[in-house]
């Protein structure tokens, strides 16, 4: 029984299941809400609504999580006064344009206004909510479930993480969103963020003018610091791109978020501390910045130059924070200081109670003044009670700064940018066009080719990628004697000029006020100095160090005949061949070309050599030509001895030719004249000694051979001997003849003038002919020197050839092995020596008995020529008498 009585009970229950289900079918709106809605911190009802997300709030409450039941929206804390900063400069252009005659006229503007809290999750809700409206349902309808975006334009967000979530998402609706401070150059990607446009330059340019800036100061090895973020990491990505094209090394590269643990903000203090570079390069947001101040200044870590970026580097809050003087002399990027007229007054007259947004403005106005409208009596908090009608021209904290001013006008052009298009699309003259619906990509095409100009003179437009122009200032932080740091501005950067064009394809760097410039860094009476390694000097090479970075490198000095006459050459240039380097490597100087000059010590000896050699051998002549008719003379062969003397004199004297610089005719005339003149004097040596030879032969008896070897014959052979060597130098003269040579070999400081010989086989054909005569007339004289009687003639012709063959047989290996200029001494030497060897040993002793002949009372018996007894007790004919014959 229970079970039967069971079944119609789960029977009824199972039916009540279905009516229920069929009836919620029916019931099932078309269209539903998906979530709580998300109600607007700040709202103004108008016919055209615009969108606002902005941070109100800096932070959120912690919460956990159980998912057994629905999360709570995020608790909001730390209210943000710059968020609402932003968001009055938006009101004040809404208002403007609201009561301008000439913009949109008979059209009033609204706006809903969100606060992300700085968070990326509730901007994207508010973004939604924004494109969706707040409508909880639909009525059942067969309409399809789309409508038209309830804004016409999303104003904001600050941060450009939170601008990437809502481009993506408000992206396929083709909803316009104008950012006033997302720098992110990823954001200029259209095929990720169709509808993203924004009044702040994108941080591709500010990166650039980052690195030259550092450039600009010769700072190469540099440490960097970036925010954990889109923001920091693409801005460092182009950043270090840059500066390695600039030769900019970076040493180290950390990020961190203001929400990192503090050991990874005490390892980033920790890397600082370690590193060699003076500048560090801070691509961080100003709350990160006031973080990571917070801890240096905890460690002193003063001394360095700070570079920063448009994000912190015209806070004024930062620059409160920093009572540790941390970043005096700070120098970075900002975007061009600008007045927006009325602003501040409209700030100024802020009255909570006027307002719609009464709870937005209220919470506004108690963390203002330190206030409270309700005051509760167990709260200590708030001394004071709100009666909503303070005075705020009287109040100093945040909220009255205006250094923001420059990101206020930003707002205040994204307002008119919209209006503008907005005046476009409706086609409004006097009047406007009636409102049915706009359609958001016609609005959005619309605003991509706006251009115009705002009252306060600013060029508004945006290129292909959604940005507008870039143009920066460079602001220096020169603290005062108030111990206020007042932001200098000391240079401009403007993308639009091409300055730099083969550096990094087109920017500008214009230093203006460079006063300012060398006084940035307060320890130190110069620019400080950042770099692995020292500039090479001039007369150096920079030589890359091993496994480390470019910027780190060794300076070797240049080698001998090369140069480097700039800083920080990586190469050492060769010098020409006529230069040489300098002690100092840095410059080439003209070599000193060397030969053997008539100024200097060796060649005036060798001169004087050669002319006393002259002189002897014409006092000799002399003596000869005064004694011609005496028995001496007559026995030596008068003619041969005067033809010998003459050529002696031309031995001595074409020794000359080699001395002096080089030419061509010199060159020619040293080796040729040197050739014959020394051929004709063999030549006569040999002739006289076939002559004394063949006269004693020819006293032999019977032997009547001196017949063929007359005066005639004499000539004749001397002749015939020297055409010879005439023909060799002719033939060597024709064919290769010697020329003057720069020797830039042998030496490499200095250049060797010289002759070089043309054809080695004309030189040493000549020196051989030379060497064959000599030969020959040494064998004939070394065979007669054994003559009867005192007849001592081919004796000394004997000796003369001997020293004239161990002159020149020297000479080779000599003049081989001297270098420069000594090769020419040799050479001279070797001729002076043989010249006087012939000199000597011929004529000396002969010039000696002549002189002497006058002073002997049997002078033919004492010297052997006068007549001989023979055995038949007469007397025998000298053999004076044969040899003139």
């Amino acid at each position: 029984m229970p079970s039967t009585q069971r079944w119609p009970e789960q029977g009824w229950a199972l039916l009540q299941l279905l009516l229920v289900a069929s009836f919620s079918q029916t019931e099932e709106l078309v269209c539903r809400q998906r979530g709580d809605p998300e109600s607007p911190q700040l709202y103004k009802d108008a016919e055209i609504m615009l969108g606002g997300i902005f941070s109100f709030h800096s932070s959120w409450k912690d919460r956990q999580d159980t998912y057994n039941q629905k999360p709570l929206p995020l608790q909001c804390t730390s209210l943000n006064f710059r968020g609402f900063q932003l968001a009055q400069a938006m009101l004040f252009a809404i208002e403007e344009i609201n009561n301008s005659k000439d913009l949109l006229p008979g059209i009033s503007l609204g706006y809903k206004i969100y606060d992300s809290c700085s968070s990326i999750a509730t901007s994207v809700r508010a973004a939604l909510a924004l494109a969706n409206d707040n409508e909880v349902a639909w009525a059942p309808s067969e309409e399809p479930c789309t409508r038209f975006s309830q804004v016409q334009a999303i104003l904001g967000e600050t941060s450009s993480s939170p601008c990437m979530a809502v481009a993506t998402v408000i992206g396929p609706f083709h909803i316009p969103m104008i950012s006033h401070s997302a720098t992110c150059t990823c954001l200029s990607d259209k095929k990720k963020y169709p509808s993203f446009l924004r009044t702040i330059p994108s941080d591709y340019y500010q990166s650039r003018a980052l690195a030259q800036l550092v450039k600009h100061f010769g700072w190469t090895w540099v440490g960097a610091i970036r925010t954990n973020d889109d923001y920091g990491n693409y801005g460092m990505v182009t950043f270090t791109e840059i500066a390695k094209r600039l030769g900019i090394c970076l040493e180290y590269s950390v990020s961190f978020f203001r929400t990192d643990p503090p050991k990874k903000l005490q390892k980033i203090i920790d890397t600082i501390k370690s590193s060699t570079s003076k500048v560090i390069v801070a691509f961080l947001s100003y709350m990160d910045m006031e973080v990571v101040l917070h801890e240096l200044s905890h460690h002193n870590l003063t001394g360095y130059q700070w570079v920063g970026t448009e994000g912190w580097i015209l806070d004024s809050q930062t620059a409160v924070t920093d009572t540790g003087h941390i970043l005096d002399g700070a120098l970075g990027l900002s975007i061009p200081k600008a007045h927006v007229a009325g602003l501040r007054e409209f700030m100024s007259n802020i009255k909570p109670l006027n307002s719609s947004s009464t709870e937005m403005f209220t919470e506004f106005w108690e963390a203002l003044f330190s206030c409270k409208f309700r005051p509760s009596k167990s709260s200590s908090e708030y001394q004071s009670v709100c009666t909503g009608h303070e005075d705020l021209t009287g109040v100093q904290n945040s909220f009255s700064d205006m250094s923001l001013m420059p990101i206020f006008n930003n707002v205040y052009k994204g307002v008119y940018a919209v209006a503008h298009t907005l005046h476009g699309v409706l086609n409004c003259n006097k009047s406007c066009s009636k409102i049915v619906h706009l359609e958001p990509y016609k609005v959005l095409r619309f605003l991509k080719k706006i251009q115009f100009k705002t009252k306060g003179g600013d060029e508004v437009y945006f290129n292909e990628n959604g940005d507008p122009a870039a143009k920066y200032e460079i602001i220096n932080w020169q603290p005062t004697a108030k111990g206020i740091v007042d932001f200098v501005t000391v240079g401009l950067y403007d993308v639009r000029y091409d300055i730099f064009t083969d550096a990094i394809e087109g920017s500008e760097l214009n230093h203006y006020n460079c006063t300012y410039i060398f006084n940035i860094f307060l320890f130190f009476m110069q620019v400080p100095l950042s770099v692995c390694s020292e500039k090479c000097p001039p007369g150096t090479r920079k030589v890359l160090k091993k496994g480390k970075p470019i910027c780190c490198y060794d300076c070797l000095r240049c080698a001998e005949g090369e140069i480097s006459n700039s800083t920080d050459s990586i190469t050492c240039v060769r010098c020409h061949p006529e230069f040489w380097s300098n002690a100092g490597r840095d410059a080439c100087v003209r070599k000193k070309a060397e030969f053997l000059s008539y100024e200097e010590i060796m060649g005036a000896l060798l001169t004087a050599a050669s002319l006393s050699g002259t002189c002897i051998t014409n006092v000799v002549a002399l003596i000869f030509f005064r004694y011609r008719h005496t028995p001496i003379v007559r026995a030596n062969n008068s003619e041969l001895s005067f033809l010998l003397l003459f050529s002696l004199t031309l031995c001595f004297l074409c020794s000359l030719t080699f001395i002096g610089r080089p030419t061509q005719w010199s060159c020619m005339l040293r080796h040729t004249a040197f050739g014959i003149t020394f051929v004709l004097c063999i030549s006569c040596v040999l002739g006289k000694t076939l002559v004394v030879l063949m006269a004693f032969r020819a006293s032999l008896p019977g032997n009547n051979v001196m017949k063929w070897f007359g005066p005639a014959q004499q000539r004749l052979s001397v002749l015939a001997f020297t055409f010879i060597q005439v023909l060799i130098c002719v033939l060597w003269l024709t064919i290769a003849p010697p020329f003057p040579l720069k020797n830039f070999k042998q030496f490499k400081n200095k250049i060797i003038l010289e002759c070089a010989l043309g054809s080695a086989v004309g030189f040493w054909a000549v020196l051989g002919y030379i060497g064959v005569l000599a030969l020959f007339c040494f064998i004939l004289a070394f065979l007669a020197r054994k003559l009867p009687n005192n007849f001592n003639e081919a004796k000394l012709i004997t000796f003369s050839m001997l020293i004239f063959c161990a002159v020149w047989i020297t000479f080779i290996p000599a003049y081989i092995s001297s270098p420069g200029k000594f090769s020419v001494a040799v050479e001279i030497f070797a001729i002076l020596a043989s010249s006087f060897g012939l000199l000597f040993c011929i004529f000396i002793p002969k010039s000696v008995q002549n002189i002497c002949f006058s002073c002997t009372s049997s002078p033919l018996v004492s010297a052997g020529l006068g007549p001989r007894p023979n055995a038949a007790g007469g007397s025998k004919k000298p053999i004076t008498d044969k040899v003139n014959e």
